[in-house]
């Protein structure tokens, strides 16, 4: 009984120590990891989600449930996002934070594993051309919310007639008058065949190589607010391309670009919280109690508990009451009644029942006897 104290103390100190650990890991936001394709505005402190336009096929069993045509899977979108090209002379599908939900073949300069992280592409000329990979980092540029996509198709596949189309076309060389004051032509040394100094390259009106050569097509997409409740969930807009085809710009509007406030994943459920209040509410009882029996009261053992007599008749009705529902239920059970036969035991204790059958017997003989007689 003496140890009752340190036990009580312990048990106390663990069940205070579960909702500090709680309410730490709660109130740590600076651990709370950082979802894929949101982002703060550093001015407005909005905050944006794009994963409602993110295009992705759904599951497996999920997919075979819908099967059976249910109105749900008629919301689903199955295809990724499309823009028109126009004058460019080829569509474009992309996705957002995401790669395409198509499946893709011979991406031109494109390794086979990263065919399925192709978050844009284009068609054109029989050939696939991706313009960037998967990603899901959003960024502010000023007020303007951009995602970029990079590595996609080197820059030189599908281009080269594009660029053949935008290239100058080469002047005529300049007749100059040498000092002995005859025209003639440059002299096609190290200043060229006009006489005027020219960067070497690959020729007048050719753009020189770069020394790698692997420029990559990469994709910019400007991400605007659609206030209109009507509108589409996305809209995608093909802006243009650089000369070299290296660079393409989209701009989509939708009601995810508008931001809003953050939903906070709460750990714990609403009756999570109930029984976290609970319990706190049983502690300080406890904690609080028990201090005040020791140190005003004097109490020493279980009777430093608040409310002990209380809390110790509770603990002897409920005794009783067992007490009683026993014996209760012992009375109803059938007992065996009438003749019953004693069982033989070891020894020679079980001879009794042959002693009495001779007596009755001899009994029946005498009385037979006396009736003759």
């Amino acid at each position: 009984m003496k140890y009752a104290p340190s036990f009580v103390a312990a048990a106390l100190l663990a069940l205070l120590s579960h909702p500090l650990a709680v309410a730490a890991s709660t109130s740590d936001d600076g651990s709370k990891p950082h979802k894929p394709c949101t982002i703060r505005s550093p001015s407005t402190d909005r905050f944006f989600d794009l994963n409602s336009i993110r295009v992705a096929l759904p599951a497996a069993d999920e997919s075979t449930s819908t099967s059976g045509g249910s109105s749900d899977s008629d919301d689903t979108k199955v295809e990724s996002w499309h823009a028109r090209g126009y004058d460019y002379g080829a569509n474009f599908t992309l996705n957002f934070c995401g790669p395409v939900v198509e499946s893709l073949e011979d991406v031109v300069g494109v390794d086979e594993n990263r065919w399925r992280n192709v978050s844009a592409f284009y068609e054109k000329g029989g050939h696939t051309y991706s313009i960037g990979q998967q990603n899901s980092e959003l960024v502010f540029r000023g007020r303007k919310l951009v995602l970029n996509y990079t590595d996609g198709s080197p820059c030189e596949a599908g281009g080269e007639e594009r660029k053949r189309e935008l290239a100058p076309t080469p002047l005529d060389p300049r007749e100059l008058y040498g000092s002995d004051g005859n025209k003639s032509k440059g002299d096609g040394g190290e200043h060229g065949e006009d006489g005027y100094d020219r960067p070497e390259g690959d020729g007048y009106g050719k753009p020189k190589q770069l020394a790698s050569g692997k420029r990559r097509k990469n994709t910019i997409i400007s991400l605007l607010c659609e206030k209109d409740p009507l509108a589409p969930q996305a809209a995608v807009s093909f802006v243009g391309a650089s000369p070299d085809e290296c660079t393409y710009f989209f701009e989509s509007r939708s009601g995810a670009a508008c931001g809003g406030i953050e939903k906070e994943i709460q750990t714990l459920g609403p009756g999570g919280v109930f029984g976290v209040i609970v319990l706190v509410a049983v502690i300080v009882y406890l904690v609080g109690g028990c201090v005040y029996q020791r140190n005003v009261m004097h109490q020493r053992g279980w009777r430093q508990l608040p409310n002990y007599g209380f809390w110790a008749g509770i603990v002897f009705f409920l005794r009783d009451v067992v007490i009683i529902l026993t014996s209760s239920c012992a009375r109803l059970i059938p007992q065996r009644r009438g003749y019953s036969r004693v069982a033989s035991s070891i020894n020679g204790r079980g001879r009794g029942r042959g002693n009495h059958s001779d007596d009755e017997n001899r009994l029946i003989d005498q009385l037979d006897e006396e009736w003759d007689d």
